[in-house]
């Protein structure tokens, strides 16, 4: 078996269970797929097929949801203004910049904020529209240049005391915003290559049945424990693809460069032991 077709596999297993954690949460796609696709296909190859695909996930969301758009919609609406000069320049840096840096920014900045989310921080802001804006311009960059955008945007609606249905059509709107925008600027950068339409039609499959097997669990177990050990798993991933790009510049060597695994899992798995002592003694 080639590398070709151990990336197809791998591909189509980590796309299915990123598919359930998007099913479950409202996001998680892209920060669980990404990081692993990443070892097998670059940013130019993979983008553009995960942000055509979650054109249609986010749409879907927003579908469901539709009765809390109203609501929600003045809160995100300079999240959404602030983004378009974000998306742009990052797609512009995408078309330009080495695949190896893109994939170090990707992991360096995903990091911290997946922990975050598994450690279950939340600081509200004050001044939410201006802070909007700002917010805005660095995740629309950070979504064209990674397609992840999901653990930064549950970082500051969780922060801002969004509910469950109100949570997921902010996220819908933001995300379906972001992603609109990043495929129409990757048109007109003539990004989409045969490629990157193969890895669309390889995935597709395994969107289709993650994200209702998601829905169905989520609906089974509690909510912060399931988004707990989703974005356990998501540090582990990307921790691990952060070694490989610092092994691959040349930047650490390997074994050390296995050492940011290593922290990486200590964090995550202190996280989790505080988080399930606290659940046991709530239910005792």
């Amino acid at each position: 078996m080639n590398e070709i077709e151990i990336g197809t596999i791998v591909l189509i297993l980590i796309t299915f269970v990123a598919a359930a954690i998007n099913g479950g949460l409202g996001y998680g796609f892209s920060s669980t797929a990404v990081p692993v696709a990443l070892l097998f296909y670059t940013n130019k190859v993979l983008n553009p097929a995960i942000v055509l695909l979650e054109v249609v996930i986010n749409l879907y969301i927003l579908v469901i949801h539709w009765k809390n758009i109203k609501a929600v919609f003045p809160r995100v609406f300079p999240i959404i203004i602030g983004a378009v000069p974000g998306v742009l320049l990052g797609a512009l840096l995408l078309s330009r910049v080495d695949s190896a840096w893109v994939k170090l920014i990707t992991f360096s900045f995903l990091l911290p904020l997946v922990l975050m989310q598994a450690g279950g921080i939340r600081r509200p802001i004050q001044a939410e529209k201006a802070a909007g804006l700002f917010f805005g311009t660095g995740v629309g960059f950070f979504y064209s240049v990674t397609t992840v955008s999901g653990p930064p945007l549950a970082v500051i609606l969780s922060n801002q005391g969004l509910v469950k249905k109100e949570f997921r059509a902010a996220l819908g709107i933001i995300r379906l915003s972001l992603s609109s925008l990043t495929a129409v600027s990757y048109y007109y950068l003539g990004l989409y290559q045969p490629e990157s339409i193969g890895v669309l039609a390889t995935i597709i499959p395994s969107v289709i049945l993650g994200i209702p097997i998601g829905t169905y669990v989520i609906r089974k177990v509690n909510p912060e424990t399931f988004r707990r050990i989703c974005m356990s798993f998501d540090a582990w991933f990307v921790s691990f693809g952060l070694s490989r790009v610092m092994i691959q510049l040349n930047i650490l060597q390997s074994p050390i460069a296995y050492s940011i695994v290593a922290i990486a899992i200590l964090i995550d798995g202190k996280l989790l032991y505080k988080y399930f002592r606290k659940v046991a003694v709530s239910e005792s």
